[in-house]
C-alpha cells in the first residue's frame, strides 16, 4: 500500500482499529514507515523519508520510538534449513488449568519460535524449530510434556514450507 493511500485512511478508521488492540498510537506517517521497512528492512532511512515526506533524521526517530514500543521488530529472517534446523512442527497443545504459567514456560525455551492462545481444539498453537527428530522428541517429551498443567500434545511436523511472508502491510 502507498503512503497515499495510507494518508487518506480516516481517523475515525485508525482510531478504531486502535483502541480494539490496545495498542500504541500509529499515524499515517509511522504506517507508510513501517510499509516501507516491510518491503525492505534494509531500505536506508533517506529514502524512506522521500516516500513518506519526513527528512532523514525524522525517520530515524519514528523508527526508533516504534521499536522502543514493540510495534515492530527489524531482523533477518533466515531459512531455517539454510542454518542447520532441519525439523520444524507445529505443536497443539491442551491445558489444565490457567493458561499463563505454561504458555510463559514455553515462552523461555530457546526452539519456540511461537505462541498462540487459541479457542477451539487446542488452547495453545506453539512452532518450534529444531536441528533433527531426535532434538524434536526431546523438546516434546521431556520438555513440553513434562511442565506442569500440560494434558497433551499433538504434532504437526513440517515436511516443506509453501509460503512464509511478513507482508501483511497495515490495516
Amino acid at each position: 500500500m502507498h503512503s497515499e493511500v495510507v494518508a487518506s485512511r480516516s481517523a475515525e478508521q485508525r482510531d478504531s482499529k486502535e483502541s480494539r488492540n490496545g495498542g500504541p498510537q500509529l499515524d499515517a506517517v509511522s504506517l507508510a514507515i513501517v510499509e516501507q521497512l516491510q518491503e525492505d528492512g534494509r531500505r536506508p532511512y533517506a529514502a524512506i523519508g522521500k516516500a513518506v515526506g519526513l527528512s532523514e533524521a525524522a525517520v530515524r526517530q519514528r523508527v526508533q520510538k516504534l521499536l522502543d514500543q514493540g510495534v515492530m521488530q527489524i531482523v533477518a529472517v533466515t531459512d531455517p534449513l539454510t542454518v542447520g534446523f532441519r525439523r520444524q512442527a507445529m505443536l497443539g497443545i491442551n491445558v489444565d488449568g490457567d493458561l499463563d504459567p505454561v504458555a510463559d514456560a514455553l515462552t523461555a525455551m530457546q526452539e519456540v519460535e511461537y505462541i498462540v492462545i487459541t479457542a477451539g481444539s487446542f488452547d495453545l498453537m506453539v512452532e518450534v524449530v529444531c536441528e533433527d527428530d531426535d532434538h524434536l522428541l526431546e523438546v516434546i517429551n521431556k520438555r513440553i510434556r513434562t511442565l506442569p498443567g500440560v494434558r497433551s500434545t499433538e504434532s504437526f511436523v513440517y515436511l516443506k514450507l509453501k509460503k512464509q511472508t511478513y507482508m501483511w502491510g497495515t490495516r
